[in-house]
Order: structure tokens, then sequence, then C-alpha cells
């Protein structure tokens, strides 16, 4: 018996997903019958799983890493930045002294340290699909290539109809890629394999807590919120007879819809629509972000921030069985007109990240790993620590660092993942790869491997070309379990 993709977690029937995709994994390469998916397990094109799940926090703006997990305090004083590093429960692995929590935990991680890419700063494609040209702008297209969750999703699809109640694969929070700004980044998206492959994605209202003035003016404040699903309430009048009865109505719609114009869009709306039905009547879904029932300890050790919370819920997310989890520590000055730097810090670096950005990503990241850990997940779930670049070596007039695509960091940490590593290597100056460099096609390798998908596996774009989903990637085997 074939087995790919499995997770010991029960769906509502009781019949486990493990059971489930032991047949429908025959498809997963799209649209591969049992004799070619046979000869393609042979040949290792087909890799068991050590994920079930990612957890992918992504920090917007570029953090500056080598102020994180690659310090040089023997650098240039012009370099080598305001903090200390201290040692980890790793020998030879030090960490920041404002990430104390984190540092216990390096025995779950891998840290790469010669990340890099040359298509163009604030460019979230590299980190999202490994696709490394640069964009004619930062707006998603419909050429794109898809993401890593994308993926994920489209293989779900393939492996047949979504059941009612059943959730996505890949879900995204607190909202999308640029909301915050006011236009929509590139990046995380289904793109040419079509939006019906895009994440499901939470709105949200964030606040700023008034309660913590920052320490100046400019200085960013604390984000509060919490991710919704978007029309996960009726309206008052709209019972759920009256909502079958417009879904009976849609589909005759639909049915001439799709007559009149068979090669458009029609389908992925359609798709589009049986997804916002079935939020609306998943108890399970809106269950899993009513956090009203959540022990209070919990939500205190996570941060009652935005952050904070859309973790917790992608952790429960996980728990459901979904396999591709998007939380983004976004920013928000444009729409809100709070947390203007969000990680993009060319002003105040040190004191921004002492006051603000480190102790809320170490409260909240080492929160999700005791979780995980308690509940038996962390041997399944991959947690993946990135942002689209990082930050210049030198610190400029204004205590700040600035864009830099040239080397930085990318953390790891869970299923699949040799805990205690570290691969590649910066210079003196955490400017450039000194040993080993990493593509962030290499990184989408690697996750895709955790999670038992062939990076070289080829889908079909707009014009038919087969393309490979890692960008001809390869993934860094030495910090695979």
């Amino acid at each position: 018996m074939i087995t790919m993709l499995g997770s010991p977690r029960r769906c509502c029937d009781g019949v486990t997903r493990r059971e489930t995709l032991k047949a429908g994994a025959l498809t997963a390469l799209g649209g591969f019958g049992l004799p070619q998916f046979l000869a393609a397990e042979e040949t290792g094109h087909v890799r068991p799983a050590k994920a079930k799940s990612v957890i992918l926090l992504y920090l917007l703006g570029g953090a500056a890493t080598q102020d994180m997990v690659d310090l040089k305090p023997d650098g240039p004083q012009e370099t080598r930045g305001a903090f200390r590093p201290i040692p980890s429960n790793v020998p030879g692995l030090d960490v920041c002294e404002y990430l104390p929590r984190m540092s216990q935990w390096m025995h779950k991680a891998a840290v790469i340290r010669s990340v890099n890419h040359k298509a163009g700063c604030h460019n979230c494609l590299p980190s999202y699909c490994g696709w490394e040209m640069t964009p004619k702008d930062q707006s998603p297209h419909p050429t794109d290539p898809p993401s890593m969750g994308s993926v994920c999703e489209y293989l779900k699809q393939q492996r047949g109809p979504q059941q009612p109640g059943e959730f996505p694969d890949y879900m995204y929070l607190p909202c999308y890629l640029g909301w915050g700004q006011a236009f929509r980044r590139s990046g995380p998206y289904g793109g040419f394999l079509g939006k019906q492959y895009d994440a499901l994605t939470t709105e949200c209202l964030p606040f700023r807590d008034e309660s913590v003035p920052p320490p100046k003016p400019g200085y960013p404040q604390t984000v509060l919120g919490q991710p919704q699903l978007p029309n996960s309430v009726l309206d008052k009048e709209v019972t759920i007879d009256r909502l079958d009865a417009r879904r009976g109505l849609l589909r005759q719609i639909d049915d001439q819809l799709r007559q009149l114009d068979a090669q458009s869009g029609s389908r992925q709306f359609g798709k589009h629509q049986q997804r916002a039905f079935d939020i609306l009547t998943s108890s399970r879904l809106k269950a899993a972000f009513d956090l009203s029932s959540e022990d209070p300890r919990t939500l205190d050790r996570y941060g009652r921030t935005l952050f904070g919370q859309s973790t917790l819920i992608g952790r429960r997310l996980v728990e459901q069985g979904v396999r591709f989890v998007n939380v983004t520590w976004d920013l928000f000055w444009d729409r809100i007109k709070i947390d203007y730097d969000a990680w993009d810090t060319h002003r105040n670096n040190f004191a921004i990240l002492k006051e603000n950005k480190l102790p809320g990503f170490d409260q909240t990241y080492t929160a999700l790993l005791e979780d995980l850990q308690a509940r038996g997940l962390l041997d399944e779930t991959l947690v993946v620590v990135m942002s689209e670049m990082g930050r210049t070596p030198k610190v400029n007039r204004n205590a700040g660092r600035d864009h830099w695509t040239y080397c930085y960091s990318v953390m790891m940490a869970g299923a699949g993942i040799r805990g205690g590593t570290v691969y590649g290597a910066s210079d003196d100056q955490a400017a450039y790869v000194k040993d080993l460099p990493v593509s962030t096609s290499d990184i989408c390798a690697t996750i895709y491997e955790c999670l038992g998908i062939d990076p070289e596996m080829r889908v079909h774009d707009r014009s038919g070309r087969p393309v490979e989903i890692a960008h001809g990637g390869r993934a860094v085997r030495d910090v695979m379990a």
C-alpha cells in the first residue's frame, strides 16, 4: 500500500487523513496513474514526508538577522551592531541577548546563514516561490509562479473535490500581504496555476496598544487585533435554508455561464463561491478562529498581539490538518497609521528591535514551539522563520540598516530538521556569503522535501510549459533529519 503526505490526525468521519490519502496520493503528481506513480517512487521522486504541516512565520520588511542569529561581535565598529550574543542550549550556536527564550529551543532549530538572492529589495516572490527574477513591479500577476502554499492546495484539489466542512490546505493570516500598505504584494498566490489555489486569507482590524506608548515619536507601537474569517457571519435575515436556496440558484446561473464562457475564469469563480459557502456553514472552521474558549494563560504566553493571536490560530489550524499556514508580521502604516517600520528598520534599528520586535517575536515563537511539543505536533510540523531579504551590514547615519539581499539568515525548526545545526557562513561583517551559498529556491526545495513533495515536480504555466515548482532549487540536506 502506498501512503503519501499522510497524517495521523482524524477527520470528522473518523477516517484518518493518512487512510484517505493512500489512494488519493496516486493523482498527486498531476494526473499520474498507478504505473507512473510506482515508477516515480522507485526513482526517488516521491519521498516520505517528515512534516505533515508547515507554519511559516513571515517577518515582512527584511529582518536584520545579523542582529538575531548571526551576530558579529568582533566585526568592524560600523557593522557589528549594539547587541551581545548569548549562548543557546546548543554549544557554539549563539543568539541575540534579546531572544532569551528562543535560545533554549535551538536544539530543535537549524539556522541557514548564507541565504541570498539578486531579485530586488522587498520582492517577495523569491521567498514564497524560489523564483529569482526581478519583476516589473511588486503586484501579483497571473503569469507569476505559484507559491509553496498554493502548490500544497493544488495537490489537495488534484486528489478530488473538497468535501463540505473540509479545511483548505493553504491558509494565510492575518490579512493579505500588503493590506496594511493599501496594495497587494506578489508572492503568496496561485499565480499561473489559477486563483482557485490562492490561500483562504483572513481579514483583520488592527489597532494600537494605547497603554504602551512608543519610547519616542516615530517608534512603532504594539499592534493588537485578531484575524477573522471573511464573510463568516450570516446576516440575521439569512437562514441556512435561504442560503441553500441561493446556492441552488447560483448553480443554475453557473451552468449557463459555463456554456457561454467555458474558457474563462468561471470555473475558478465557482470554486471561490463554494469555498465562501463552506466558510459560512463550517462550524469546525469557525471554531478554530474562536479564541473565547482558549485558556487565558495560553493567550498570555503567545502575547495578546495581532501576531501572537494569529500564530495561536495557526497552531489550531495545524491541529485540524491544514497543511500550509502562513502568519505574517505585517506593516499597517498606510491604512491604520501604526507600526510604521514592521521589520524594515531604516531608522533606529537597535532601539526598535530591542523594545518592540525581538521581545514580541521571542515570546510568540517560543510559545508556538512549546505548544507544538506539548501536543505531540512538533515532530510533524515544520516551523519556518524568514523575510524577503536582509539588511545592510553597515549601520547608517540614522542608526538603521537599509535593504540588503546578498546575505541573510533563515531559520527552520521541528519536523524534518536536524536541530542544533548551522549551515553556511557569512563574512566577518555579515555582508556576503563566505561559505556554502543558499538560494531562495534551495530554501523552497528544503520545505518541499520536508513535506514529501518532490521539488523537481513540474506544473504547467499558462503557455503549457512545464516548470519545476522549486525552480531548480535543491534541498539543503545538511539541515535535514
